[in-house]
């Protein structure tokens, strides 16, 4: 089935050239709603391409099809007491290996762990030549030249279809605890920042803003994850200095707390909702050493303060922009308003010249046609 599949894509694709046709590659449909998307554009559907084309536990790889179910992959690797150590976000059900390399979306455990790129050995893809070309392999090594197998984390399906991934994958860890308490953004941040410079297993950390009665009190889960000996340690050491603070640290049970920390992936938190239509959700994507941002918008922090969260109309972007270039990052809008009042607005922050220039050379190479010229990264 899959030989014939994969010359099926190869002649849409060519169909597609020929007829000056723009592919929008899908697999789940979970992530639909990131970066700049039209209705008009065809379907090329990888959902039915899946399976897992080689499993060596005992070498920390896998192989896998693009319209492999995420979960299915997961399970997998559970089953050897292994996972995908950047925790991706499924954001439904139907989430798909090749979904989640394009998208290159990283959860809680992304400063830890690193990003999707970093776990990414190897890929198979259609070019807009509908030509099939191998990049990469199954171990890491150093190599001369462009990572193109890299380049597709992210890419967001403008460079081609991913048909086949070869991923890192890592041991669970002997133990895991999680910690909550309550303090201002500002003493969280220092708390982080300070673990961070220490031999501390802290491997995920979220704050969330506290309600209007007290705005400038917010709620710190941090998550330890290592050796018993080093979460032990690293949970009584946050006490210590929770404690020196005026608050009070408190471990959370193991089944809440990975209830918790799926909710944070898959953004099913009560902050992720937003009870206004015009309201966007923005991400702000800053070095971890940055310091509260001068915004008046409730916030969600996550990976030790280098990824904050929140609510803001389409208006608001130019301002956003400023703000988080001014800490040295960028803003993303991550979720369009409900009511459609963003709609034009870029998802990403405008290259640079020269960015633009290198990301249009790239396309042409890989694709000069333009078949998959969705403008879905904002070119």
């Amino acid at each position: 089935m899959s030989p014939s599949l994969l010359s099926s894509f190869q002649e849409r694709i060519t169909q597609a050239a020929s007829a000056k046709q723009v592919l929008r590659i899908q697999g789940g449909n979970t992530k639909h709603f990131y970066g700049s998307t039209r209705a008009d554009h065809a379907v090329l559907d990888l959902s039915p391409y899946q399976g897992v084309v080689s499993y060596e536990p005992s070498e920390l790889v896998v192989t896998a099809r693009a319209g492999t179910p995420l979960q299915s992959l997961a399970s997998l690797l559970a089953g050897q007491g292994q996972c995908l150590a950047f925790e991706p976000p499924h954001f439904g059900a139907a989430a798909t290996v090749g979904g989640m390399v394009a998208a290159g979306l990283a959860g809680p455990a992304r400063a830890s762990a690193g990003a999707v790129r970093d776990h990414v050995l190897g890929v198979k893809l259609l070019n807009g030549l509908a030509q099939e070309l191998t990049f990469g392999g199954q171990v890491m090594k150093n190599v001369a030249g462009y990572d193109v197998s890299r380049f597709m984390a992210g890419s967001m399906g403008c460079l081609g279809v991913i048909t086949e991934v070869s991923l890192k994958v890592l041991p669970q860890a002997p133990s895991q605890a999680t910690m909550v308490c309550s303090l201002s953004q500002e003493k969280a941040l220092n708390l982080l920042h300070r673990w961070g410079g220490q031999a501390l297993p802290l491997h995920a950390s979220l704050w969330v803003q506290g309600d209007a009665a007290t705005p400038q009190q917010g709620h710190l889960w941090v998550r330890w994850q290592g050796a018993v000996a080093a979460v032990q340690a690293a949970s009584e050491r946050m006490r210590v200095d929770v404690k020196t603070l005026g608050a009070q640290a408190q471990a959370m049970d193991h089944p809440e707390a990975l209830a918790h920390w799926q909710a944070v992936r898959e953004h099913t938190l009560a902050f992720f909702s937003s009870s206004a239509a015009n309201l966007c959700l923005w991400r702000l994507s800053v070095p971890q050493t940055a310091p509260v941002l001068s915004l008046p918008q409730p916030q969600c922090v996550e990976w030790h303060g280098g990824l904050r969260w929140l609510w803001a109309p389409a208006t608001e972007a130019m301002r956003l922009r400023q703000i988080a270039a001014q800490a040295g990052g960028h803003a993303t809008l991550f979720r369009h308003a409900a009511d459609g009042s963003s709609q034009g607005t870029p998802v990403f922050t405008p290259l640079s010249e020269g960015q633009r220039r290198l990301q249009q050379a790239l396309q042409q190479q890989f694709d000069p046609h333009a078949v998959f010229k969705t403008e879905r990264i904002g070119i």
